[in-house]
């Protein structure tokens, strides 16, 4: 994906103006968005500071998803027209007010969703969906507990495993924010200062959870493992605590639970028509009204650092967009 307006390192554009940028030529596949929000995601955050798996040369613009209105298509995109609403992205480039992205990533936003809430819900709706339904087969009546389940990912987490017919049990370090994730959906909150391993063990009856949603990693992760049921499946998602945790094999031989990890897009590229499958089955929920995002906060883009800041002190409940 590549933005016509770029925040670049090397290259002085102040005494420019947006009509003085080049804008690229619209290739074969192609379409040409004028971006109205753009959702800020915690792989930005890393990729900000050089710390994510994929490190872009610089300059770059950042931004993973976007939502917005076409303006051009390239030859051999009969999907999309001019004036169509549209939501989609790729690594980079979402953060500006032109993107040039590939038809092969856009859906069309539902007629029941703003820009806003459209660019804040495909990663984070398809993380949960390969992660519960592909990754775990998360079945009717069985025990969900989400971890970090205030942040974006977590409260998609949240809809869908409450859509699925699970118990959904939402874990985070702020009462606060688990008043809202209650709110959202869940079925009950624990605060992990105080630690959760007994507390889940007593909401499931001594059995505890059947899936572990875990995008936080670290001491959350190794406690986990001390309330998963027997033939639980435990999600490895993230790891936000900063520390990758290890298991000790005995662990889920004697236990008889399975680790799974949880790469959503590339579960998509391994298995293209299953990846089909997933959006339109993410986006089908959208539209009639099964799942929604919550957006904590709608920044302008000039205040992409306050957005950078709000993830970094994790006072984010949901989703923060920004809007060039």
């Amino acid at each position: 994906m590549k933005a016509l307006v770029c925040n670049t390192v090397t290259d002085d554009f102040s005494g420019l103006s947006v009509q003085d940028i080049p804008v690229p030529v619209v290739g074969e596949g192609e379409v040409l968005v004028r971006v109205k929000a753009a959702s800020v995601n915690f792989p930005d955050l890393l990729m900000s500071q050089g710390r994510y798996q994929m490190k872009p040369e610089l300059p770059f613009t950042q931004g993973m998803e976007c939502a917005g209105i076409v303006e051009t298509v390239g030859e051999g995109v009969s999907a999309f027209s001019p004036g169509d609403r549209v939501v989609g992205g790729n690594k980079t480039g979402a953060f500006a007010e032109f993107a040039l992205l590939p038809a092969s990533s856009l859906s069309l936003v539902p007629d029941n969703m703003g820009f806003a809430e459209a660019a804040a819900y495909p990663a984070a709706y398809l993380t949960a969906y390969v992660a519960l339904v592909r990754r775990a087969n998360l079945q009717p009546g069985e025990t969900l507990l989400v971890h970090g389940a205030s942040g974006g990912v977590g409260m998609a987490a949240v809809d869908v495993g409450k859509l699925l017919g699970a118990t959904v049990i939402a874990t985070s370090a702020s009462d606060a924010k688990l008043d809202k994730v209650i709110a959202h959906g869940a079925d009950y909150a624990i605060n992990v200062a105080q630690g959760f391993r007994d507390k889940v063990k007593t909401l499931t009856s001594g059995r505890g959870a059947d899936v572990i949603f875990d995008p936080v990693g670290g001491d959350v992760f190794d406690e986990s493992v001390r309330c998963i049921a027997f033939d639980g499946r435990l999600l490895v998602v993230g790891f936000t605590s900063g520390r990758i945790p290890e298991v000790k094999a005995n662990m889920p031989l004697i236990k008889g639970f399975s680790v799974v990890g949880v790469r959503a897009g590339e579960y998509g590229r391994r298995f293209p028509e299953r990846g089909k499958e997933n959006m339109e089955a993410i986006w089908k929920w959208a539209a009639e009204g099964k799942t929604r995002p919550r957006i904590h906060a709608e920044l302008p883009l000039e205040n992409w650092r306050e957005a950078y800041r709000l993830l970094t002190d994790r006072e984010v409940v949901g989703k923060v967009v920004i809007k060039p």
